[in-house]
């Protein structure tokens, strides 16, 4: 029997298990040293915040696996023999495979910071990386002060999960307004006095020197780049992005670059080896895609498309249109296209922000065909359906307008700005825009798809 092994059980590597199990009767064994079963990485923070238990951010019961016939091993893969089919783990034992699929995901980056392996210095990522924030940032006793470094996605989770525990916090970002590097000037610049609003010590353009640590060998202070301060904390988090986790190939014969290089069906150079997740790099391009995408849906889909592969029917990855969603605080983000930080060449832009400073659209689209590139928005839900097809129909702005209140998905009674919104369009291009009532016929048609 065909024995499949897969190393990593984040939702890249569990989800190919399961739809290669849907397909085939063959042998299946995932591989990981972080937890004995399947957790949501993306639930780690509300477990902090007492939302939730840990257990709850697990999606399948402990006897789904010997149900599903999937095999778990708890041990750290030290090497891959990729001459012989075998796993050598850290404790001396193998494993043999007849396919790999290698989906060890992410790591945070660090970046030679004096002190950054001292205690009490640590990302958030992991299993263990909840325990140590645990360990060392339990409460405000403990945990007088943190410090965060890097202004991503990560940083302000943790930011904000320090904050419910009333731990004051310092968030160091070197760029001269939050995440601009993904969001325009008008987002990033709601979400800076989001940050502020909710306590936070925002530092921006600030880069961390070094970590000082105390005579136990813990993080006792961090000294900032530019002026030399010193902080003094008791923890310090390391959120500067994270890179593809690929430490378990070194030495073998799979080509790399940032990450495990895979063409458009998940293969990497060895034939039977495959690469999925937030380790794999695409090295053919995909249109409007990035190489790397560390995000949790594409994970999923790739589990999906490599899964079909192994069972028979070798398909090609295809992620569609790009799409992501965050919260800041109190205020929820969604993008759907593409709105870059600045607008490219062919495009314009159309801003609208509420009176309150926490809600606002962003719209990119082409200037000359008027087609729709993607929108931003702030503190209003959108659906993710509606703008997929928009995409793929290649509509017109004037369209996506016209038809925003079928775009619209919050919650029963709450206040709906798509009147404004449109006014504030034809006002600014002297335009007569007019909203279309909103499409039961359509948004059913969507959410049966």
């Amino acid at each position: 029997m065909e024995h499949i092994v897969i190393i990593g059980n984040g939702i890249s590597g569990v989800t190919a298990a399961r739809h290669i199990r849907k397909g085939s009767d063959k042998k299946i064994t995932i591989v990981s040293a972080e937890s004995d079963y399947f957790f949501s990485r993306t639930a780690l923070m509300y477990v902090y915040m007492g939302h939730m238990k840990f257990e709850h951010t697990q999606p399948y019961e402990n006897w789904f696996w010997k149900k599903n016939r999937i095999d778990l091993k708890k041990g750290y893969v030290e090497s891959i023999d990729t001459k012989n089919n075998t796993l050598h783990f850290a404790k001396g034992d193998s494993l043999q495979y007849d396919k790999l699929i290698i989906a060890t995901g992410s790591k945070p980056n660090k970046f030679g910071w004096p002190g950054q392996d001292l205690k009490g210095v640590q990302g958030l990522y992991s299993k263990q990386d909840l325990e140590n924030l645990e360990v060392y940032a339990p409460n405000n006793k403990v945990c007088k002060h943190a410090v965060i470094v890097g202004g991503g996605l990560i940083g302000i989770e943790l930011a904000e999960m320090l904050h419910s525990r009333h731990i004051p916090v310092t968030f160091l970002v070197r760029e001269s307004s939050f995440w601009n590097g993904v969001l325009p000037t008008e987002e990033s610049a709601i979400i800076n006095k989001e940050i502020l609003s909710n306590g936070i010590d925002l530092r921006l353009s600030s880069n961390l020197k070094e970590i000082k640590s105390d005579e136990n060998g813990k993080a006792k202070s961090v000294i900032i780049q530019e002026t030399g301060e010193e902080i003094l904390c008791d923890v310090v988090g390391l959120t500067a992005g994270v890179s593809p986790n690929i430490d378990v190939i070194k030495n073998s014969e799979i080509e790399t670059g940032r990450g495990i290089k895979v063409n458009h069906y998940l293969e990497t150079n060895i034939p039977n080896i495959y690469a999925i997740g937030d380790c794999a790099e695409q090295h053919e391009a995909i249109e409007n895609r990035r190489s790397i995408e560390a995000v949790w849906y594409t994970g999923r889909m790739m589990g999906e498309t490599v899964a079909q592969t192994i069972c028979g029917n070798r398909i090609e990855y295809k992620p569609g249109h790009w799409f992501n969603s965050a919260k800041f605080f109190d205020i929820e983000y969604q993008t759907y296209g593409w709105v870059w930080s600045q607008p490219k060449d062919k495009e314009t832009r159309f801003y609208w922000e509420h009176e309150s400073g926490k809600k606002c659209i962003h719209i990119s689209y082409d200037k000359n065909t008027r087609e729709f590139i993607g929108i931003n928005t702030f503190g209003i839900r959108m659906r993710h359906d509606f703008f997929d097809e928009i995409l793929t129909e290649k509509q017109t702005v004037e369209y996506v307008l016209e038809h925003l209140a079928d775009a619209n998905f919050d919650p029963e009674f709450y206040k709906l700005h798509e009147k404004d919104i449109v006014a504030k369009f034809n006002t600014e291009n002297n335009t007569n825009i007019q909203l279309k009532k909103k499409s039961w016929k359509r948004i059913f048609s969507n959410q049966l798809k």
